[in-house]
């Protein structure tokens, strides 16, 4: 697929063209108006969501205006198709992409907007976009491998440390382990229907210890883009020193994943058809990589922005009985499976988050 069709392809890309056509608009309106584009989407996603548990609820001046006026998505394409396209800059295409990020929900039916990006005259529309970030210098590196020379952890804490006792092996022993005796409960304890009101750990992320590059600013892509975000205001990052002969497995779409899930296949139907079943709508087997297997091939399993944007949060065939998910996973993110790799504890960074502008930024303390 070319760029603009990596975009397209999956309900994080069509989040992230989304957000970047609502900011441009912004750009160019600043005045609330209620025939602009970011307006139709606001109204035609809450009805979309009206009626369903957790919706969300419309109040103030002129509230009662909006539960009546229904919006199609005809209606939200036409308004799309308006809208004027500035240039792309680094900043602006980084955040739309935070933005997709962050909404990213893998345990609950997808949302409004979710919705309204997957319907077909939206869809279209959103093709525009996705053609005019892919002229764009700014999103190459999307498309591109590890920058494994170069990675950063980052630990949204005080001490921000990663600072893990056991061995990366030890580590997935365990989560191995405890994944086999978990499917074993589940089987026994959950309900087999799949609309059953159940949750558990929806995650398919090995549980060591992951990086990610520098941005075009200095900050490492880590800070900016995590799903369902806690909103935290203060981060350390450290440089994580990673050996030349580093073998990294590459994620850049559904068939690459699907290939880890072929190759090592680990059983989590029981324990993950509750939330993977509400956020893709398939019923059926679940596997997910076995990473302490797939950790005597390779050191490191990288997921590029493209290969998320299109693939994450979709049911991916494995094969004609089972499927999987990339969940839980951040674009350009790499999760290290051995001690080969390790933090540089003399080359650390403090960020602080500054959200006074119309784009929030990290800022590194020491330079506030």
């Amino acid at each position: 697929m070319n760029t603009a069709d990596v975009l397209s392809a999956g309900p994080r890309g069509l989040r992230m063209l989304l957000a970047y056509a609502r900011d441009a608009e912004r750009t160019l309106q600043t005045e609330f108006c209620s025939a602009s584009f970011d307006h139709a989407v606001s109204l035609a996603s809450y009805h979309l969501e009206s009626g369903r548990e957790g919706a969300p609820v419309l109040y103030g001046p002129g509230a009662e205006e909006a539960q009546r006026t229904v919006l199609t998505a005809v209606d939200v394409a036409q308004r799309l198709s308006q809208v004027p396209l500035p240039e792309v800059t680094a900043v602006s295409l980084r955040s739309a992409l935070a933005d997709a990020v962050d909404a990213a929900r893998y345990w609950q039916d997808p949302d409004g907007e979710d919705i309204l990006v997957g319907a077909d005259p939206v869809r279209r529309e959103l093709r525009r976009v996705a053609d005019h970030i892919a002229r764009s210098p700014h999103a190459r590196w999307w498309m591109t491998t590890s920058a494994a020379t170069d990675q950063w952890s980052v630990g949204f804490s005080e001490d921000g440390a990663d600072s893990a006792d056991s061995t990366a092996a030890e580590l997935l022993r365990d989560y191995r382990d405890r994944t086999v005796e978990e499917e074993v409960r589940a089987e026994r304890d959950r309900p087999a229907d799949p609309s059953a009101s159940w949750s558990g750990w929806w995650w398919s992320t090995p549980p060591t210890r992951c990086s990610t590059r520098l941005l075009f600013d200095g900050t490492p892509a880590g800070l900016w883009f995590v799903e369902d975000s806690m909103g935290w205001e203060r981060a350390i990052t450290r440089r994580v020193s990673i050996p030349s002969s580093a073998r990294v497995y590459e994620v850049d779409g559904a068939h690459a994943w699907a290939e880890l899930c072929r190759q090592f296949p680990m059983e989590v139907t029981a324990q993950k058809r509750h939330d993977w079943y509400r956020t893709t709508g398939r019923s059926g087997r679940w596997v997910i990589p076995d990473w302490s297997r797939l950790s005597e091939r390779y050191e490191g399993v990288h997921l590029s922005v493209a290969g998320y944007l299109a693939a994450a949060g979709t049911a991916i065939e494995v094969d004609a009985e089972t499927a999987s998910v990339i969940a839980g996973w951040a674009p350009d993110e790499t999760y290290w499976l051995t001690d080969t790799v390790h933090l540089d504890s003399n080359d650390s960074r403090t960020w602080v988050c500054d959200k006074s502008g119309r784009h929030l930024s990290w800022v590194e303390e020491a330079h506030r």
